[in-house]
């Protein structure tokens, strides 16, 4: 009895000693690039988000980014190791506001906030469960911050309250108080790593854009999609023939609708949930003829798949030495970690797929769900863990199927369900199955502070009303697509809103000039395609200006998140785009600092103020800057007609000088990649335009400009 007691009290004994633990201390930062500092702390994996990626830094553009000072107290931001984990520490100001982490389709500002960061089918929630859960943060006050780790990351984004802050508040009698909260002020972001160390860089610029442009070329630059990928996409119902097909393409030329891209769901395979990657021939008897035929009329075809391998196809036993412990829907894993594994894929894919003209996929289900998806014990042949393995499959699937296309030269686009750091140069679209329309914008936005590109796809609606309006976002978008897999809607689905539809699906292929010079400066510069209002000079987020107004004689325990625009973005340097939602009959816009106009009109709207507008069902809301040029081509139903000596027409907003760099390629291949691509730049200045060549002798597609000054 007393050895049981003595053995006892030695076990409560041990609780109070400390294990396995380093002491704290400040990373040591070492300047990589202008703006750019990495540290390293304690022994990080051999697996990390970037280095999966294979990404190269484009440091000749950062370089031009010019110098920045270090944005942090470096005595401030501490690092531990203990128990197997990494435990991270950094400050937040008063009035701070922080952006990011990931996909998420709530909440834009992410102070106060809880996430555990890991690739998942999104599930209604913020909670760090999403499709491309990024462990980069951005903050109001000029810097960004990675954490470089391919596991599930726990953040607390200025919820614990250490009893060491050097800005405590003071407490509160919740009795007597009425200014008491649950949520006392926090100053410190803290972040735990499950690994013996990690690798965390920090990037700093002028302002919110700046520091997202640096971590976009700091993983590679952005994406620049070929020419018909930023036309208007057709997704045909899961078991369509290729007689199907080319009566639906047909269909859409009798309508007079824009079509570029028409994508085939699960029903093309001869077997699917697990795939063989191989033609159904009753369905596709002569997919070579098929494809041939589709690129006749001006169409490319994207396949859809996932890619857990059948055992009833031939690449099953090929492949089956290079996939992991647990099977999906019963078909095997590959791994991509391995060569092998990648080269047998990449052949099989060669040889049935890319040889017959595919121009493209939509990988689907490489996010998650715990039910279906591999669980975390399990293991690869590359030594990945189940865990690594689904933060980084997303990145394998997407690095593995572009690399198929460079090494032809075809530029490809396509869709994917998982993403993570590094991924800004493939050249895929995050899409899902969630479909709440106003939680779309907020992704869209979202997406811009995390290097991915999301799609507020089209795919069924309860009225004509709400199908308009999905519509017209969609066509203000990375990719305008109609996803019509399970119930076969069409643009005409709804005849009352079919005119209007048609009106803003040309609208966006007369924008395709302005639009594919702003995806340029996503490759080129890092500026994201489609932003965050924050993103955009002269404007002051609301959410900041609140949360500025905490003092220690107001309100020190006020959650600094108290409005948040998440229902207006900005396309591109000029266009700010303010879309409406089923029921909506007027809503309010916020102008940043500066003229704004009527995109439609061309007449002033507001400067630096709440506007409230009711435009009617027709129209998706649009304003533009002072001193904008919006490039437009002539109206064309494909991208194939975007040929030599197209007419442009040059609209000039506003009575400022303005000015914009028209970019141009063969919108097909990467030989703008070595230099052979044009940029004109458009200047107007009292009422006279001028177009003067800025660099290349490349290709170039326009004619005649001609002038519209917009604002009388």
């Amino acid at each position: 009895m007393k050895f049981a007691y003595f053995a006892f009290a030695m076990i409560l004994a041990s609780f109070g000693k400390p294990t396995d633990k380093t002491e704290q201390e400040n990373p040591n930062w070492q300047n990589t690039h202008a703006g750019i500092w990495k540290a390293t702390i304690g022994q990080p994996g051999e697996v990390n988000l970037l280095n999966v990626a294979g990404i190269q830094p484009k440091a000749e553009a950062l370089e031009k980014l010019g110098v920045t000072n270090f944005p942090l107290d470096q005595q401030e931001i501490k690092a531990e190791v203990r128990g197997g984990k990494t435990y991270l520490q950094l400050p937040l100001d008063r009035g701070e506001l922080i952006y990011g982490l990931g996909l998420n389709f709530k909440n834009v500002h992410q102070r106060g906030k809880i996430y555990r960061l890991h690739v998942d089918h999104y599930g209604g929630r913020d909670n760090g469960r999403t499709h491309a859960p990024v462990p980069f943060y951005v903050s109001s006050k000029g810097y960004g911050v990675l954490i470089n780790a391919a596991k599930y990351i726990d953040v607390y984004v200025g919820t614990g309250v250490r009893k060491d802050s050097k800005t405590p508040a003071n407490p509160q009698d919740r009795n007597t108080d009425k200014s008491w909260s649950a949520a006392p002020y926090s100053d410190i972001v803290e972040v735990v790593i499950p690994e013996e160390g990690v690798e965390v860089i920090m990037f700093s610029g002028a302002n919110v854009q700046q520091v997202v442009q640096r971590y976009n070329l700091y993983c590679g630059g952005g994406y620049l999609p070929p020419k018909w990928g930023l036309g208007f996409w057709q997704r045909t119902p899961t078991l369509y023939s290729d007689a199907d097909v080319e009566r639906e393409v047909d269909e859409f030329k009798t309508h007079n609708f824009p079509l570029d891209v028409i994508g085939l769901e699960p029903g093309w395979q001869s077997k699917s949930y697990p795939c063989t990657f191989e033609w159904d021939e009753g369905r596709y008897p002569n997919p070579g003829k098929f494809i041939g035929q589709m690129k006749d009329k001006g169409v490319r075809t994207n396949l859809w798949l996932n890619p857990y391998v059948s055992p009833e196809g031939s690449l099953y036993k090929k492949i089956e030495p290079y996939t992991g412990t647990h099977t999906v829907w019963n078909g095997i894993v590959p791994d991509f970690m391995t060569k092998k594994g990648s080269e047998t894929m990449g052949t099989h894919f060669n040889r049935e797929l890319l040889d017959v003209g595919v121009s493209g996929f939509k990988i689907d289900e490489v996010d998650g769900f715990d039910q279906w998806v591999w669980p975390d014990n399990a293991s690869f042949p590359s030594g990945l863990d189940g865990e690594t393995m689904r933060q980084v499959y997303g990145l394998l699937v997407q690095k593995w199927s572009a690399a198929l296309y460079k090494a032809r030269n075809e530029r490809t686009y396509g869709l994917v369900r998982a993403s993570n750091a590094g991924a800004s140069s493939f050249p895929y679209v995050i899409y899902n199955d969630y479909y709440k329309h106003e939680d779309f914008i907020t992704a869209l936005i979202n997406s811009s502070f995390t290097g991915t590109l999301w799609t507020p796809e089209v795919r069924k609606s309860g009225t004509e009303e709400e199908w308009l309006r999905r519509m017209q976002t969609v066509c203000f978008s990375p990719m305008a697509m109609i996803n019509a897999w399970a119930d076969g809607t069409k643009p005409w689905s709804f005849p009352e809103v079919y005119a209007q539809c048609q009106e803003v699906a040309f609208l966006r292929m007369r924008l395709l000039p302005y639009i594919y010079s702003t995806f340029a400066k996503y490759y080129f510069e890092g500026i994201p395609p489609f932003r965050a209002m924050v993103m955009e000079e002269g404007f002051l987020d609301p959410g900041e200006e609140a949360a500025t107004d905490l003092s220690s004689d107001k309100n020190p325990y006020a959650i600094a998140v108290k409005k948040e625009i998440k229902d207006q973005y900005m396309m591109g340097e000029s266009i700010l785009v303010a879309p409406l939602f089923l029921g909506q009959q007027k809503r309010q816009v916020v102008l940043p600092e500066g003229n704004w106009y009527d995109f439609y009109s061309g007449e002033f709207v507001g400067n630096g103020e709440v506007i409230e507008i009711e435009p009617g069902l027709d129209k998706i809301p649009l304003f533009v800057k002072d001193g904008a040029i919006i490039p437009m081509m002539e109206s064309i139903r494909q991208t194939s007609e975007w040929k030599e000596n197209m007419a442009l027409e040059a609209r000039v907003y506003g009575e400022i000088d303005g000015k914009f760099e028209l970019y141009d390629d063969d919108g097909e291949t990467f030989d703008y990649q070595t230099g052979k691509y044009s940029i004109k730049e458009l200047s107007a200045k009292e009422g006279k335009g001028r177009v003067k060549n800025v660099k290349g002798n490349g290709p170039w597609s326009y004619g005649e400009v001609s002038w519209s000054f917009m604002t009388k």
